[in-house]
């Protein structure tokens, strides 16, 4: 049971709970994180923006929002009877029964006692005299813990840079925080920015609703078509009696999903290359990019040739060549960008309704009262704006809270120098901080995102029993450890053709931020596997006290 104190903060406020551990987020990595704190015996509260459980999948309730894992290895797999105790009603469902789910783990592990919902982390400052942090939240908490673990997302900080927004008269919503009550879009002037994978669920899923939908465009995006069939119960059964399988195999593969890759491209004929691509292609999933060749993100000539199979596809589609211009890459390479799997995205430009405006040559200049402008003076009069403009991607979560190590140090301003971490896991500087989703891990550029979280917050988790069996109160990687992984990472990094093409992959969505590829590219199993050597080293690298 949490205590409140009598005592003092290092900045003279009144401390209202002290606590073994604060986790920051109730997502999929922050319920995880309280269970095992929890169960350890940690007195634990878990602390959320939003008024109910499922981070992302609370927020994101956008018109299409779903999955693009497969329902049945987006799962937690600690626990085969909470695994088994749901049946998904498709292979990719959308967000509401995603939303369900979660709420279902929260209930089946009793976690709401130790949630405080509605309320935002303001500040979190390391004292250096009691090796503790002080929390403050916006309803004036002010706790006193041991440990901070962060489970904030690493796409949960909403990039919005458009001047004038606030003077628009009609109704404007960022995707990311999409409003509960319905909206009515029924004949409504719509125009979206963005057509990134969000972007892409919301238009192919209100083309044939609104009234006149103008798409502002600026980089064209791959597409993968997607086939989620319904699962009945023979379905669930099917993909249930597979539980011991995906515990088995979805840590080691290289992204974290069920398939990975299986053969080299110098190994195959020609013609057998284009049976695995197409095989791929035809399985309506993210196959293709995550599981037909590696070398697609490390030789320009296989990039070139699985670029222009994908081109091909779309151009069958699309037909038209003035569309066929604004909606098919052709200056970058596939899945050097995030993938989205899409349901007729291509076929909503055919209707009369649908309009592109591209913004490549023609940037949006700002909002105004009456709609959005561009650089040539046009204003595109519009009834409501929806910006799928994307996040400050692994670090904006956190440099909105004002985390503060030792000496005072401002994790806002040395993130602004220079992202680095320990494997993601700790910062250098910033003592019994922990973090997930953050970069220099693998994260939701390349890799199922559940497999990734559950294998930081047991790596946490673990960490944590260790100190505790040891008797040892502080932990914080060494600056050479740091330097080490920093560099490790950049040398996987750079080797691919990510690192060539701007995207949020490498924060190039943002304007100042430092560039670097924010995901671990080695790979999940390898992550997974470096991580247990220096848990097994006694954590070498990592200065305890």
């Amino acid at each position: 049971m949490e205590t409140a104190s009598k005592t003092n903060g290092s900045n003279g406020a009144h401390v209202t709970a002290k606590l073994d551990a604060v986790v920051v987020g109730a997502g999929v990595a922050g319920l995880y994180q309280l269970y095992r704190l929890r169960e350890q015996g940690l007195t634990v509260r878990a602390i959320d923006a939003a008024s109910g459980v499922g981070g992302t999948w609370y927020w994101n309730r956008y018109p299409g929002a779903r999955f693009d894992s497969e329902a049945y290895i987006y799962q937690y797999l600690f626990s085969e009877e909470l695994y088994k105790g749901w049946s998904w009603s498709e292979k990719f469902p959308g967000q509401p029964e995603i939303e369900r789910w979660l709420n279902y783990v929260a209930d089946r592990l009793d976690l709401r006692k130790d949630i405080q919902f509605s309320t935002t982390v303001k500040s979190a400052h390391f004292n250096e005299a009691t090796q503790r942090w002080l929390v403050t939240t916006d309803k004036g908490d002010v706790i006193d813990t041991q440990f901070l673990v962060t489970c904030c997302g690493m796409l949960s900080a909403p990039h919005v840079s458009f001047p004038g927004q606030e003077t628009f008269k009609g109704r404007l919503f960022h995707t990311a925080r999409w409003p509960k009550q319905p909206i009515d879009l029924a004949g409504k002037r719509v125009g979206i920015i963005g057509n990134g994978a969000t972007g892409i669920q919301v238009i192919q899923t209100i083309a044939g609703e609104v009234g006149h939908l103008k798409v502002f465009i600026r980089t064209p995006q791959y597409i993968i078509p997607m086939k989620n069939p319904k699962f009945g119960a023979a379905d669930a059964q099917a993909y249930k009696s597979k539980f011991e399988h995906f515990t088995q195999r979805l840590p080691h593969t290289f992204t974290g999903f069920e398939y990975d890759f299986e053969h080299a491209w110098a190994g195959l004929s020609p013609e057998k290359r284009r049976e695995v691509i197409e095989d791929c292609w035809n399985d309506g999933s993210l196959k293709l990019w995550i599981s037909s060749f590696a070398e697609l993100f490390f030789e320009e000539a296989v990039n070139a040739e699985i670029s222009e199979f994908v081109r091909e596809k779309m151009r069958e589609r699309l037909k038209d060549p003035k569309l066929c211009d604004l909606l098919i890459p052709a200056d970058y390479g596939f899945g050097t960008h995030r993938v989205p799997l899409e349901q007729n995205f291509l076929e909503a430009f055919h209707r009369p309704n649908v309009e592109i405006v591209s913004v490549k040559n023609n940037p949006i200049e700002r909002v105004t009262p009456k709609g959005i402008q561009t650089a040539d003076g046009t204003v595109h009069e519009l009834d409501i704006i929806i910006l799928a403009t994307g996040f400050d991607a692994g670090t904006g979560a956190l440099t909105r809270i004002d985390i503060r190590g030792r000496s005072g140090r401002s994790l806002r301003e040395d993130w602004a120098r220079d992202i680095r971490t320990t494997m993601g896991l700790q910062v250098h500087g910033y003592p019994n901080l922990f973090t997930t989703a953050v970069p220099l891990a693998p994260s939701a550029a390349l890799c199922n995102m559940t497999t990734c979280l559950q294998q930081q917050v047991e790596w946490i988790d673990n960490c944590i029993r260790y100190m505790r069996a040891k008797d040892l109160k502080v932990i914080e990687p060494t600056k050479d450890a740091e330097d080490g992984w920093v560099t490790h990472h950049d040398e996987i990094a750079n080797a691919t053709l990510i690192a060539k093409t701007n995207s949020w992959y490498l924060g190039s969505n943002v304007e100042g931020k430092p560039r670097r590829i924010l995901s671990y590219c080695g790979g999940v199993g390898v992550y997974r596997q470096k991580c247990d050597e220096v848990a097994a080293s006694a954590y070498q690298g990592f200065a305890m006290n």
